[in-house]
């Protein structure tokens, strides 16, 4: 065999990958800490460390099954910070003969790789990750001639070809969807078990970050992180979420409280789009969690959280490589408005968008009913240019690689595409915050108050939006109603609305 050098990226942690099926002393692996991944958007502390820590402890557990590894960190004297010029320098330094990569997940990288091979002279080939259960153009081709990709389809076709919760060609349960079943708010009517963690010490990846000047956001425990940051770590969040979280998540799973960040998630993402754990390993623990206690467990629970997986997850990587580069580009409202300054301090009035954002600078998290309908419903209403969103998006959260979070946020959230992704766009006046949370107890603004003083800046905002955007969604079937509803208002209390957003929208910083 030739001397041959593989690359992983930091997203690429699969241990279960056929590259480690056998040792080779003529191949060596490569894993990079580049300037040009941390510094591409701010990034949130959490989310930096969470990289470099699972990173170096692959290299050190693949080491001590015999796989030979080259490590550059962040601050090594030899560290080009580029991936181009990182294995251009090894390439020649160690006389490699032959270069392998994985299959990268974000376009930008993919194109720099294609572009290297390119520009070496050696020979080369690329692989799959091994990860995922669809293909890069699975999506695209399920979909061929179709204009909008709708993700229910999609899943149904899933559950059928993996034989997942099937009872021969019937769903198990009767169903294929109980979401219906899982919108309920918490009110404290089940205990929640406390949020899994570790205390890791990730100190010297800390040091080393601050050491190299790195821009970061939010705030980290260097002496107490609490993510998993190898593959056993995830496991055993993974045990513990079909344990002690799975019997309430789906019933819950779209449900915020001010007092309870994590309610009944896994926190499991981080690991999975990172690899540490597969999908598909995931989804058979769930089910034989279930099948082995369907009094505690049941189906709707199970259902919720597998479509997130199966569903969701795969299909919108499908839609990101389907679409891209031009998907980045998208802005379908031609939304301009910059993102108000609260949204990387959290000090804001708005009690709903203050816990969310706080929340998010020093956990790294927020479930996906918090980006989604808090801190994204804002953004759409407050009309943001989607770039902005997407940086913030990219940035703070552990979990956000850019193949699942542009779909996320330009597509669903912001509607930024024009209905690839949704059907119509996910927004709500601060009757949905009210419905699923606690959040307007004790906020400054009163949910029930459309215009005046304390009125809820979602209220007056969201019909702005409808108002405003009338020539783009009047012929969405699915939203023809809040047309209706906007019709029948008298002009004065269209007018009051519409000043009341104007207001608010000049004055976007200060809410």
């Amino acid at each position: 065999m030739k001397k041959t050098l593989r690359l992983i990226l930091g997203d690429q942690l699969n241990q279960k990958h056929s590259w480690f099926s056998e040792e080779n002393d003529d191949v060596l692996y490569v894993l990079m800490e580049m300037r040009q991944e941390t510094d591409y958007v701010t990034h949130h502390i959490q989310k930096v460390v969470s990289f470099f820590s699972a990173m170096r402890a692959f290299k050190v557990e693949l080491e001590a099954k015999g796989h030979k590894f080259l490590y550059i960190k962040i601050n090594d004297a030899g560290n080009k910070q580029s991936l181009k010029d990182n294995i251009k320098s090894i390439i020649k330094e160690h006389k490699i003969e032959h270069f392998e990569y994985l299959l990268p997940d974000e376009y930008r990288l993919d194109q720099q790789l294609r572009s290297l091979v390119e520009e070496i002279s050696i020979s080369s080939n690329s692989v799959d990750t091994e990860h995922f259960l669809t293909g890069r153009n699975d999506i695209a081709d399920f979909f061929s001639g179709k204009k909008q990709f709708l993700m229910e389809n999609f899943y149904r076709k899933m559950r059928k070809d993996h034989d997942i919760l099937m009872d021969g060609k019937e769903p198990i349960g009767g169903k294929w969807n109980f979401d219906h079943d899982n919108r309920n708010k918490y009110k404290g009517e089940v205990p929640i078990p406390p949020a899994y963690s570790y205390k890791n010490d990730v100190k010297e990846v800390f040091k080393d970050i601050e050491n190299a000047g790195i821009k970061t956001i939010g705030t980290v425990d260097a002496d107490n992180f609490h993510w998993p940051i190898d593959r056993k770590q995830a496991l055993q969040f993974a045990r513990y979420f079909c344990r002690e979280l799975l019997p309430y998540f789906g019933t819950y799973q779209d449900a915020m409280h001010t007092e309870e960040q994590f309610l009944f998630h896994s926190r499991i993402s981080f690991a999975l789009n990172s690899k540490l754990i597969s999908p598909r390993e995931l989804v058979d623990k769930i089910i034989k969690a279930w099948e082995e206690d369907q009094d505690k467990i049941n189906i709707a629970q199970v259902e919720g959280y597998i479509r997130q997986v199966i569903g969701w997850r795969e299909y919108m990587r499908g839609i990101y490589w389907a679409k891209m580069p031009d998907y980045a580009e998208k802005n379908f409202f031609e939304h301009d408005r910059p993102l108000p300054d609260f949204y990387w301090t959290g000090k804001t009035k708005m009690k709903c968008m203050e816990k969310s954002i706080k929340q998010s600078l020093t956990e790294a998290y927020a479930h996906h009913i918090q980006r989604l309908m808090v801190t994204g419903n804002f953004a759409l209403l407050n009309m943001t240019d989607p770039d902005e969103v997407d940086k913030w998006y990219l940035g703070i959260y552990i979990d956000a690689i850019e193949w699942v979070e542009i779909t996320n946020t330009r597509g669903m959230s912001q509607f930024a595409d024009g209905g690839i992704v949704g059907s119509k766009p996910y927004l709500a006046s601060a009757n949905y915050m009210h419905k699923m949370s606690n959040y307007c107890a004790n906020c400054h603004y009163d949910h029930k108050k459309k215009v005046g003083e304390k009125a809820c800046p979602f209220n007056s905002l969201y019909w702005n939006f409808y108002n405003t955007h009338r020539d783009k969604l009047a012929k969405n079937q699915r939203i023809s109603m809040m047309y209706r509803t906007w019709d029948k208002k008298s002009d004065q209390e269209k007018e009051d609305l519409l000043k009341q957003a104007d207001y608010y929208l000049a004055h976007a910083d200060e809410l």
